[in-house]
């Protein structure tokens, strides 16, 4: 049985590695080695399930070359046929480290697009190292595949195109109970529409767009309510200064919430508007709202321009244009038939593309290549 060792770096709970490990563990030896800040709920959730986990924390990068040298030996010892490793330290350190302990597959998920050529250019020689350093660069959207490609000079034939995958039941089908508790949490009774954001507070993600257009649905429907999730970063002073036109009462700013598939539940309309099409590498919130059955809005970045497609399974708006993402909504809201046509074509389309096992076939066919 193949032995594949994970690397990750500053997780805490991922569902999206318990679906992993799941998929994986019954054909291949797994271990997984995380370089952590703090404790985190995955290391947990693999004791729990009996997977070999190794720990190493830090408290700032001078820590780094230390855990490289005990990462090396441990691969020394571990001997693992592959190495796949996930975010940007893991990467930097564990690509390394591998490549120093003679590991022959040394693969790694790029999960950012253009990120560093935008806003770090300093840092685009840590991503071209990475690069060279591994012997497969798994991109989960065609816009990371042509970063990787026409910025970074990398050879399309070292790039595997694997969407990431989902246990779409576990959003299309949450439970009563969780959407209740809730619905009471946020007290979403009384109003309607309710609009779901689920975006960090970063220009990049254009939520600037999402408020005024909200502001002005206000005027034809003045219960509606908009839920910001994971609401916090660096523009949250900016943001805060645009809710300041919408009454109080009309929405609520939620940091953090676990339960994220009960939330798509509580949304008759969700919104993602991220300003450009190389913003996100993937955006797993295209494909979750859709397998939850809310009718869309969408700019298209990421994934997107891979599988939206207009007027059938989502509503296509231009970047940083919040007139059209108003008209849009009123669009839904005004038309059941098209609001029906979207649920069901959008139920459609992720059910086809992003299952779990899609994904999990196409990880089994890169490692067993090696």
């Amino acid at each position: 049985m193949k032995r594949i060792t994970y690397i990750i770096s500053d997780i805490d709970k991922a569902l999206a590695f318990e679906w992993i490990v799941r998929g994986l563990q019954k054909d291949f030896e797994l271990s997984f080695i995380l370089i952590l800040e703090k404790p985190a709920n995955l290391e947990i959730f693999l004791k729990e399930n009996n997977i070999p986990v190794y720990t190493f924390y830090y408290s700032r990068k001078k820590d780094f070359p230390g855990i490289l040298l005990k990462l090396t030996r441990l691969l020394v010892r571990l001997k693992p046929g592959v190495v796949h490793c996930h975010l940007l330290y893991a990467s930097l350190i564990g690509l390394t480290a591998a490549w120093m302990a003679g590991v022959k597959q040394r693969i790694y998920t790029r999960h950012h697009s253009d990120f560093h050529h935008r806003y770090f250019p300093s840092g685009v020689k840590w991503d071209k190292w990475c690069n060279k350093l591994s012997t497969n660069i798994i991109a989960p959207s065609n816009a990371v595949k042509e970063v990787l490609t026409e910025l970074e000079g990398v050879n399309p034939g070292k790039i595997s195109l694997i969407p990431h995958g989902f246990e779409l039941d576990y959003f299309r089908n949450p439970g009563p109970e969780i959407i209740n508790k809730l619905a009471i949490k946020y007290s979403v009774q009384n109003y309607y529409p309710v609009i779901g954001v689920i975006s960090r507070f970063t220009e990049l993600k254009g939520i600037q767009y999402i408020i005024p257009a909200f502001a002005k649905l206000l005027r034809p429907y003045p219960d509606a309510l908009i839920l910001l999730f994971n609401a916090k970063g660096d523009y949250e002073p900016e943001i805060c200064q645009l809710l300041m036109s919408i009454p109080r009462r009309n929405y609520r700013i939620i940091p953090f919430e676990s339960e994220l598939a009960g939330v798509y539940r509580l949304f008759d309309i969700f919104i993602q508007a991220s300003v450009d099409t190389r913003i996100e590498a993937f955006g797993q919130t295209y494909v979750e709202a859709l397998a939850s059955g809310v009718p869309s809005v969408f700019t298209l970045s990421g994934i997107a321009p891979d599988f939206i497609e207009d007027g059938k399974n989502a509503l296509v708006v231009p970047f940083r244009d919040a007139e059209a993402i108003y008209q849009s909504v009123l669009r839904i809201l005004e038309d059941r038939e098209l609001k029906e046509k979207l649920t069901a074509g959008g139920w459609n389309s992720v059910k086809e593309r992003f299952a779990l096992q899609h994904m999990i076939k196409q990880l089994e066919e890169v490692y067993e290549k090696g």
